[in-house]
């Protein structure tokens, strides 16, 4: 009778086990074939600050790949506007981007595992890595959010049919 008993219990937790992994060979899809990836928008090292900043906001997006005859020299992120541009006072239109930029940032090839943007996120503290052809022109740039998409759909009925946590349940029921 114990032996049945350890058995189901066995069960039981392996069962809990098995609902409770992460199918990790999702990470290992292409970072390209993502359904959602931010464009590649792209500023000269001589645009103004100002002009980079009205840039993001038309465009929405959280960077600004700055290209140079067609090569990534840096990255203008909202983290160099908060950073390096809000706390200094400086004139942004005096400025150019190629002053507060993030110089030789990361980037993965276009083809690259997800895992690996996941690496140098995490890594690095990045919420965007550029994605690069194979002659290392920018082609698209994935961002945190992307990533985050992609797990929320591959996990539709975990993730959206949640209850609301500030909701509290009604305390009668009403109607059949």
């Amino acid at each position: 009778m114990s032996s049945d008993y350890l058995e189901d219990e066995q069960q039981i937790a392996d069962e809990r086990m098995t609902d409770e992994v992460f199918d990790c060979g999702a990470l290992h899809r292409p970072v390209n074939d993502l359904p959602e990836l931010q464009p590649v928008v792209g500023v000269s090292p001589d645009t103004s600050v100002r002009d980079a900043i009205k840039e993001m906001t038309t465009q929405r997006v959280g960077c600004l790949l700055v290209i140079e005859d067609e090569q990534l020299t840096g990255v203008f992120s909202e983290r160099d506007v908060l950073t390096r541009v809000a706390a200094s006072g400086m004139d942004i239109d005096a400025t150019q981007v190629s002053e507060v930029m993030t110089q030789r940032p990361e980037t993965l090839a276009a083809g690259s595992e997800l895992v690996y943007a996941l690496h140098k996120m995490a890594i690095g503290g990045y919420r965007h890595v550029p994605l690069l052809n194979d002659g290392g022109f920018p082609v698209a740039v994935v961002s945190m959010r992307d990533i985050v998409g992609y797990i929320v759909s591959l996990y539709q009925k975990e993730v959206l049919n949640l209850p609301d946590p500030e909701t509290p349940a009604p305390e009668n029921r009403e109607g059949a």
